[in-house]
């Protein structure tokens, strides 16, 4: 499965957990592992929030592949 976020990453680095920010986000905490998991993606404007709560760069919370055929 290709990695499309660092949500997992960055929350371990915070020393947050998966429910915390499920109770910050205002979703579930199955919604929350998916995402962790690159399951599923949270939309733009709960990646904006979670970046917000984590006090880091939206950039920092995706996970960016740079074309190797270039």
């Amino acid at each position: 499965m290709k990695q499309l976020n660092r949500i997992k990453i960055v929350l371990v680095e915070k020393n947050k957990t998966a429910k915390w920010l499920s109770e910050q986000v205002g979703r579930n905490v199955t919604s929350v592992s998916r995402w962790c998991t690159n399951a599923s993606q949270p939309d733009l404007e709960t990646l904006f929030r979670i970046a917000e709560l984590l006090d880091v760069d939206v950039r920092e919370l995706l996970h960016v592949e740079k074309d190797k055929s270039k």
